[in-house]
């Protein structure tokens, strides 16, 4: 099974790329982020076309996140992240397909730290770590997948000196993250590649793509019933390189069907 993550950056102005990208890389089930657009506008024919079920939580203008599935219609589990009943973004939804749970998360930026939306981050990073642990205590394969907005290691980020004091590098983040990892999840992309310099975003500025100054912020955490399953993952660096494209490239892993 080839699960992947994109985070298409407005759904209705990438929707060729993400089209292409979805015939191209032939992903069974795909997670994505940042819409950019409200319920009713979601391309769901367009999607159903190209052979796949979705379901989403749309957002006006922001954020809003969906999962595809050639396995028939996901099975819904939640929908927003629970914790704080005042948060209205569109951040989360979770789905079983086929033996799988699989979270689609997009993470906040946090920027500018330090101030309310840094705080709204490490919050968010929290309910997200409380939630993550009742899955945990369900023993069934779990995935957690999106744009995470943080950048893990210094060998996640090119020039690291740089972003010292950027949301998605400083040491709360980083540490929220590893407090998140070290529940039991496995990394999939560092389990597989320990060592390699793998991004997944790159800026639209100063040539980002063609000098590989990028980031790695879009992640696969998987729990103990599903980390032995894990047979390969990657990136679809190229896809950043299309015209009109996302500023993140598509991830994606293949486990072994349960």
């Amino acid at each position: 099974m080839k699960i992947a993550t994109y985070n298409v950056n407005g759904i209705t102005s990438r929707l060729p790329v993400l089209l292409r990208w979805l015939k191209e890389s032939a992903p069974d089930v795909a997670c994505l982020q940042e819409l950019k657009a409200p319920q009713e506008k979601f391309p769901e024919q367009a999607i159903a076309d190209a052979g796949y079920h979705a379901i989403w939580h749309g957002q006006k203008s922001w954020n809003g996140v969906a999962i595809l599935s050639k396995y028939g219609q996901p099975q819904e589990t939640q929908r927003g992240l629970p914790g704080d009943p005042e948060d209205v973004h569109s951040r989360y939804i979770e789905a079983t397909i086929k033996d799988i749970t699989i979270g689609c998360l997009y993470l906040p930026n946090g920027n500018p730290a330090p101030g309310p939306k840094f705080d709204y981050k490490l919050a968010w990073f929290e309910r997200l770590t409380q939630h993550a642990a009742g899955l945990l205590k369900q023993n069934r394969p779990v995935i957690l997948t999106g744009d995470y907005n943080v950048m893990p290691t210094e060998k996640d980020v090119y020039k690291p000196e740089r972003w010292v004091n950027d949301a998605l590098f400083r040491p709360e983040t980083r540490a929220a993250f590893k407090k998140l990892v070290d529940q039991g999840w496995t990394d999939a992309i560092r389990k597989l590649y320990p060592d390699e310099i793998i991004y997944t975003f790159f800026d639209y500025f100063r040539n980002a793509y063609e000098r590989n100054a990028g980031l790695r912020i879009d992640h696969f955490l998987l729990n103990p019933e599903i980390g032995g399953r894990l047979l390969a993952a990657g990136v679809d660096r190229e896809v950043r390189g299309w015209e009109k494209t996302s500023d993140h490239c598509p991830v994606w892993i293949e486990v072994k069907e349960g």
